[in-house]
């Protein structure tokens, strides 16, 4: 048992640092997008008013909670090999 919430604690650290790593890559990838944008659009307004609006856009958009599956897909698939392991 004590192994296990090891792997468990283990695991969930490896994980949040996968998890932060690729939210501030989503993120930077969307700011740099954003000003990519604002120049294709004629320059409309100021860039970091633009660029804070799309950011606030994206925080409530579907790829951000997407990316909450870091923690749900690797703890799913060790349930079921725990599963088959031991009762199949």
């Amino acid at each position: 048992m004590l192994a296990m919430l090891r792997l468990m604690v283990i695991g969930f650290v490896v994980l949040t640092i996968i998890y932060v790593c690729l939210s501030l890559y989503s993120r930077s990838v969307r700011k740099r997008k954003l000003a990519e944008w604002w120049e294709e659009e004629g320059k409309p307004g100021d860039l970091d008013a633009y660029i804070d609006a799309g950011l606030e856009e994206y925080d409530g958009s579907l790829r951000r909670k997407l990316i909450l599956g870091v923690y749900v897909i690797p703890f799913t698939v060790m349930c079921i090999i725990i599963y088959l392991t031991n009762f199949a």
